[in-house]
């Protein structure tokens, strides 16, 4: 219990220092996005009308920076976070119809990786030295150095080489009805399929090796001896006595994968436009949309510490030592 209220103390802090850069680093930034949204109608539109739009669209530059910060966290407690510049529309709009795209396509694709690179490595580390153990990791450290977003280009190239109706961009056809049907279903994996394979085939090599080179230092632990030596079945001790002690470090990089979800791989939710949170992100800071590049900080934010939170406390529970650590 102790530990589970210091690390909440610890989320407290984190949670409220990460909202104050929030609100200070956009309004550190040159220029104001309403003066370069009204550019070209400077000289037929009013100070007046120009303060109006600010207030209106939450970028309120002639209020204090007291008053500004007092009434953004009131804002953002509430989920009040304005309209978007860009997209015309009140940003929680936007995220609510963005979040689950990225969700689909990032959070099942990291899962997925994890799942399979943890047990790809499991078994290469028990077999280490076979056939499996020789191949796999120099092909994953290839396959881990390669930029996602490269793949997706030569992806994207080779099915348009060989002319075929796989679609290469959006989350689904243009004029489909979303529903929960086979048919918008069927449509949508389509379009997640080449973006998905660009993100799972250079990110799985990490949980690969990495899982790999922890359980061959937990083999040779005493305690993986011991069982040996009791005549424990091969299974039972590959993954209750080391793959469930090798996992625990990967733990808290699985969760800060979980919480980047929601940042989504921002090129390639681009490349493929794939109207994701990751691709709404970066037309936030291009276009200095404040209102939705906050509210997708905050949101990234938040999933990180909330994905860490959870990665200590579980750490706590399945190895008993780290509650009187620090």
């Amino acid at each position: 219990m102790r530990h589970a209220l210091r690390r909440l103390g610890f989320f407290a802090v984190t949670l409220w220092a990460c909202v104050t850069l929030n609100f200070v680093l956009p309004r550190l930034m040159p220029g104001s996005p309403i003066l370069d949204m009204m550019a070209k109608y400077r000289g037929r539109v009013s100070p007046q009308a120009i303060q109006a739009i600010e207030v209106a669209f939450g970028v309120d530059t002639h209020a204090s920076l007291i008053s500004q910060y007092v009434s953004y966290l009131g804002d953002m407690a509430t989920g009040n976070f304005g309209m978007s510049l860009t997209q015309t529309e009140p940003v929680s709009t936007v995220i609510a119809g963005a979040v689950w795209w990225t969700v689909g396509l990032i959070g099942v694709t990291t899962v997925i990786g994890f799942i399979l690179g943890t047990l790809i490595g499991i078994v290469g580390a028990w077999r280490r030295g076979g056939w499996l153990d020789g191949i796999l990791p120099p092909v994953f450290v290839i396959t881990s150095s390669i930029p996602f977003f490269w793949l997706g280009m030569v992806l994207i190239l080779i099915v348009a080489k060989a002319d075929t109706t796989f679609p290469t961009s959006g989350a689904y056809s243009y004029g489909a009805t979303p529903g929960l049907n086979f048919a918008f279903v069927a449509d949508v994996l389509q379009h997640a399929l080449l973006p998905a394979l660009a993100i799972l085939i250079t990110s799985i090599g990490g949980w690969v090796l990495t899982m790999r080179n922890t359980m061959v230092t937990v083999l040779a632990e005493d305690y993986v001896r011991m069982a040996r030596a009791k005549g424990l079945p091969g299974w039972r001790i590959m993954f209750d006595y080391a793959a469930r002690n090798a996992m625990l470090p990967n733990l808290s990089g699985f969760a800060m994968s979980l919480g980047f979800v929601l940042s989504g791989a921002i090129l390639v939710e681009y490349l493929f436009s794939y109207q994701g949170v990751g691709y709404y992100l970066l037309q936030a800071v291009l276009n200095q949309d404040y209102a939705l590049m906050q509210a997708l900080f905050l949101l990234i934010t938040v999933a990180v510490l909330v994905a860490i939170l959870a990665a200590d406390i579980l750490t706590a529970f399945l190895d008993p030592r780290t509650r009187t650590a620090g």
